[in-house]
């Protein structure tokens, strides 16, 4: 089982207790995490590490900074994966990163 493991505290920390600009920060990760989810599948398509370590990077950094600690954690192993030349990591956890990703749903 995997856990989103959300910090909204700090979420709203970093944007000065802004419900409204959470929300907006937070539909825009869907979208763009929707995007990046398609790369990663793409690029374990086509064996190819460096387009792994792109998406998950963008991904890792995205979700630092809404608090979003269990997609960082995932994201940051695939992309060490990928900066190790491997798919391995994201081949294997492309499933529990869109479970995860399917959570923010529910926020």
């Amino acid at each position: 089982m995997v856990d989103l493991q959300w910090n909204r505290d700090f979420a709203l920390e970093q944007v000065a207790d802004d419900e409204e600009l959470l929300d907006e920060l937070l539909a825009l990760f869907k979208e763009s995490s929707a995007a990046d989810l398609e790369l990663l599948r793409q690029a374990v398509a086509a064996d190819d590490p460096d387009s792994v370590l792109r998406a998950a990077h963008s991904l890792k950094g995205a979700s630092a900074s809404l608090g979003l600690e269990g997609i960082r954690q995932l994201a940051q192993a695939m992309e060490n994966d990928g900066r190790n030349g491997s798919v391995t990591v994201a081949s294997a956890r492309l499933s529990d990163l869109a479970l995860l990703l399917a959570q923010l749903d529910t926020l």
